[in-house]
């Protein structure tokens, strides 16, 4: 099953997708906090605008070098344990809105991630029982300014700028995510492509440690790590990633200086 959230114009609505039809099922609210009732309306999908899957409402969570052929290209070694770092729910877009480059930087990459969406409220979880927390899956693109990474002693500025984290275009629940397609795309030609089954520290893992470090709520977003094939975007592009099972979108490339 694949959820989205939605506008037509008016306030953000949630649909679950008929695959049959195209159409969204006009759900009563947030499925993460009332369920899926229904309204009975339906929606044709080509006449809505997808949004975001989820607006966190305290925190993106982040993993860092979850790839071995990422870390590698980007010399380093593999951490023994999970690289934790944070991203404001502030850096979250959806499908089509802009990436915008920070006037700070000059070289800013993308990341293809699969990205875990929580449930519930939760705290020291062991991996034996992290799908009970866990409400799906989205994708992910965190964005992140690579010149700055490089200087920075932390990445809150890297990696945490508005727009740096675009989310769409599903939410996908009960999905198998053991061994997925990860891509990336700018202007159409293949950048990443990898797949969720070469991550180091798989998602019950990620998920116990993380809520070792924080008190989980719902609709926290974990970002899970990117594979290799990470490089520059830059105005006028447009930069698609996809994750098998959920879907793919896209968003262009601006400045503001």
């Amino acid at each position: 099953m694949r959820i989205a959230r939605f506008t037509t114009g008016e306030d953000p609505r949630y649909g679950i997708l008929d695959e049959d039809s195209d159409e969204l099922v006009v759900l009563r609210s947030d499925p993460i906090f009332a369920g899926l009732e229904t309204t009975g309306e339906r929606v044709a999908l080509d006449t809505v605008r997808l949004l975001s899957p989820v607006i966190p409402r305290s925190k993106v969570i982040g993993i860092g070098r979850n790839y071995a052929d990422h870390a590698a290209e980007m010399g380093h070694e593999v951490p023994a344990e999970p690289l934790v770092f944070l991203k404001p729910n502030t850096s979250v877009i959806g499908p089509d809105d802009p990436i915008v480059l920070p006037p700070w930087s000059r070289e800013v990459h993308h990341e293809a991630e699969l990205a875990v969406v929580i449930s519930r409220l939760c705290k020291y979880v062991p991996a034996a029982k992290v799908q009970d927390v866990i409400f799906g899956y989205t994708v992910a693109n965190d964005v992140t300014a690579r010149d700055v990474q490089a200087t920075d002693a932390q990445w809150t500025r890297a990696k945490g700028f508005d727009t740096s984290c675009p989310l769409g275009p599903y939410l996908a629940v009960d999905l198998d995510v053991s061994d997925l397609a990860v891509r990336a795309r700018v202007d159409g030609v293949v950048r990443q492509d990898g797949r969720t089954s070469d991550l180091v520290h798989k998602v019950p893992e990620l998920i116990e440690y993380v809520s070792s470090i924080f008190t989980l709520l719902p609709g926290d977003v974990i970002l899970t790590g990117t594979p290799a094939g990470v490089g520059p975007i830059e105005v006028g592009q447009r930069v698609e990633v996809e994750v098998e099972g959920i879907g793919s979108f896209s968003n262009p490339v601006v400045r503001r200086d």
